[in-house]
């Protein structure tokens, strides 16, 4: 008799009854939300894009500098671009945002492909030079990440907002 009561006094505490089955409740309310508040088509596209850019094996690569958090302000500076430096292990990441799109290195330079993920569009792939440079002319809009690929290596970088 105790452990039915210990047992009923840790089901209230908690906010729920054992007896009570919440699975029609829930399916329930799941109908009710996608016919009051349906889910944008636009919205679950780039929820599944998002996923498919996903890549299992690839390292992902840290954020190590941001020059809107960490550098020093300059006054009386104006549109002044914004710095970023991702790491993943021996593999540096500098990009510059511009206006006018980004400028970035790969260090130590390796033959390479860069592609500028941002949501369904992803850019075409863009070529490193033997310096590890490479450009693109179109400015990420919104979220954005950097995917790189080598012969042997994929390595992505945190998503950020530009």
């Amino acid at each position: 008799m105790n452990d039915r009561n210990d047992r009923n006094d840790r089901n209230d505490d908690a906010g729920f009854d054992e007896d009570f089955d919440t699975g029609p409740l829930e399916e329930e309310l799941r109908r009710a939300a996608a016919v009051l508040d349906p889910l944008p088509p636009a919205l679950l596209q780039i929820a599944v894009d998002a996923y498919a850019l996903h890549d299992l094996d690839a390292r992902v690569a840290e954020l190590t500098f941001d020059s809107l958090v960490d550098a020093i302000p300059v006054r009386g500076a104006t549109d002044v671009p914004r710095m970023l430096t991702f790491t993943a292990g021996e593999v540096t990441l500098d990009v510059e945002v511009t206006e006018e799109g980004l400028m970035g290195q790969v260090l130590p330079p390796r033959p390479a492909r860069i592609e500028v993920l941002g949501g369904p569009q992803t850019t075409a792939p863009l070529t490193v030079d033997d310096l590890g440079r490479f450009t693109t002319v179109t400015p990420p809009s919104g979220p954005f990440a950097l995917r790189l690929r080598t012969d042997d290596d994929v390595v992505v970088t945190e998503w950020l907002r530009a």
